[in-house]
């Protein structure tokens, strides 16, 4: 359990520092196309296009760590009716929902790159981007999510049981 956790953990510190340099190239090129089309009257289409390419990778590889942190959008009425005993097995059976889901969502996700890979396809924009490099951001971001997935069943698994331990 702490080599997945540790390893979660590597994996959140590179998805938001990659998340980060995504949004400051974003910043960065839509500010230099601003920039160069005030100056010179005309701007470089590639500088407008590029932010579009890169919200895939800011945002997949990022659902794993949210997830962990509590930051996905939810509903929190439940808690209020259940009692904590059965919260407890409720989060069990979210966090495996959300990884088996991952594993559904990556399969798909690795069909459409490697569809995309060998049909070699390029993206019609100034700048030469395979589409498969887009593509490539649900695999990742998805088995991401799937090793948070596991970490926190487990977790919540440890949780649900702890109160038996004290009974007896």
């Amino acid at each position: 359990m702490w080599v997945l956790t540790r390893l979660n953990t590597i994996l959140s510190k590179l998805s938001y520092s990659l998340a980060m340099l995504i949004v400051a190239i974003m910043v960065m090129a839509l500010s230099l196309s601003a920039i160069t089309r005030y100056i010179s009257g005309t701007g470089y289409d590639w500088l407008i296009e590029l932010p579009p390419i890169l919200v895939c990778w800011l945002v997949f590889p990022l659902l794993g760590p949210l997830l962990k942190e509590g930051n996905h959008i939810q509903v929190d009425f439940i808690s209020s009716v259940v009692p904590s005993n059965v919260i407890l097995y409720i989060k069990v059976a979210m966090n495996m929902t959300a990884f088996l889901a991952s594993l559904v969502f990556f399969k798909a996700g690795y069909d459409a790159t490697m569809l995309y890979y060998r049909l070699g396809q390029m993206m019609e924009l100034e700048l030469d981007i395979p589409i498969w490099w887009m593509y490539l951001s649900f695999p990742v971001g998805f088995i991401i999510l799937a090793l948070f997935s596991i970490e926190m069943t487990i977790q919540s698994f440890l949780e649900a049981r702890e109160p038996d331990k004290e009974k007896s």
